[in-house]
């Protein structure tokens, strides 16, 4: 071992040691003889939010399916949601409050800001937070004793999404990002994995929270000075749609990659403009077979919800919730916070031929990244 993992496992350790304690002589929150109430803060919008409702959907498909097959351990998984419109602070706030409502863990935020902002509230609270569905770095560096990513990280996106340009020939590329500390991560990080492939200096485009179209066209007179090949985005799928429709405008060729979050919406709402897109996805193609998960997948939602089209949204949403469920059955009945972070101290899973795991001093989840081209009919080829 190192000595920054010594140091994760002995952090790790004192955590443990201190949930442990104070879980000595009382109930665990949120566990009764019958469920396990879990608390999740999410981007909703009141509906309008169309990938925070498709992972909403694929986790209401798998815990229709874990409780009628019995639940964890004889206990019924129990979720309370709480709508924060995509907002870091209102997602902090949700997630204080669930803990005092007394879930026993948090679960399944969505995107970036929200995620470091639950992440916040759990660390300061001391409950872990398991599979927030978001690819920021800092829910891994450095080392988080209390959070479980499932999917991969946005910097292995990035790596992806330039090696694919890179073997079309492809050699400068450019980043839109957000202007805060996290988005500034990620232009590092997409920085190096550019400059590890030998592509020319990779441009950042920040963007504020409230972008105007005077400021969207200076984005783009930028990528027509630096005669930018391929744009790949971290972030609001709404401005990166707007940005791709300026550009189209003012007829540059540029190439337009996006990472896996709203990819699906993304290229609904673009239309024609979607067609030759690539993007990276974190969960396997949830409309073709070949997989046991997509199998299972399939066959939940349509349970669920026999109306509604797949998604990766909701592939991701069901997946998270079956890997939570996973996790949960490892302690047995004598389930607790401390026994929880035990039994995850070193653990692998495999949720029908998916496959993550954590130790002591690192928890990465899983590395899986596909690339998917949109077709004609904006439909997704992987």
């Amino acid at each position: 071992m190192s000595r920054r993992q010594l140091l994760r496992a002995a952090s790790a350790g004192a955590l443990l040691a201190s949930t442990g304690s104070q879980a000595q002589g009382m109930a665990s929150p949120g566990v009764t003889d019958r469920q396990i109430l879990i608390g999740q803060s999410m981007a909703l919008q009141g509906g309008k939010n169309d990938y925070g409702v498709a992972i909403r959907d694929g986790v209401e498909a798998a815990l229709r399916q874990i409780n009628g097959a019995g639940g964890v351990a004889g206990r019924q998984l129990v979720l309370r949601v709480l709508d924060d419109e995509g907002q870091a602070t209102r997602a902090e706030a949700n997630a204080r409050k669930l803990i005092d409502e007394g879930v026993f863990i948090l679960f399944g935020s969505v995107e970036g800001g929200p995620s470091n902002a639950v992440m916040k509230a759990a660390a300061d609270k001391r409950v872990p937070l398991f599979g927030p569905m978001a690819g920021s770095p800092t829910l891994r560096l450095p080392f988080q004793p209390l959070v479980f990513p499932v999917r991969a990280a946005h910097r292995d996106e990035f790596m992806a999404l330039l090696a694919h340009a890179k073997r079309l020939g492809m050699q400068r590329s450019a980043l839109l990002h957000a202007d805060t500390d996290v988005g500034r991560q990620h232009l590092a990080n997409a920085g190096l994995a550019a400059r590890g492939l030998g592509m020319a200096e990779l441009l950042g485009l920040p963007a504020g929270g409230d972008v105007s179209d005077a400021q969207i066209d200076a984005l783009v007179r930028k990528l027509s000075e630096q005669r930018i090949e391929m744009v790949f985005n971290h972030g609001s799928a709404a401005l990166f749609e707007r940005l791709i429709r300026r550009t189209r405008a003012a007829g540059l060729n540029t190439q337009f990659y996006g990472v896996n979050s709203g990819s699906t919406q993304l290229a609904r709402r673009l239309g024609a403009m979607a067609h030759g897109m690539v993007f990276t996805q974190v969960v396997p193609s949830p409309w073709e077979r070949k997989t046991a998960l997509t199998r299972e997948y399939q066959a939940a939602f349509r349970a669920a919800f026999s109306d509604q089209d797949f998604s990766y949204g909701s592939l991701e949403g069901y997946l998270t919730t079956r890997a939570l469920a996973e996790a949960l059955k490892r302690p047995g009945r004598k389930l607790s916070r401390a026994s929880l972070l035990q039994a995850l101290a070193d653990a692998s899973f495999d949720i029908a031929g998916f496959k993550f795991r954590y130790t002591a001093t690192e928890h990465t989840g899983s590395g899986f990244v596909d690339t998917a081209i949109v077709d004609r009919d904006g439909r997704f080829r992987h």
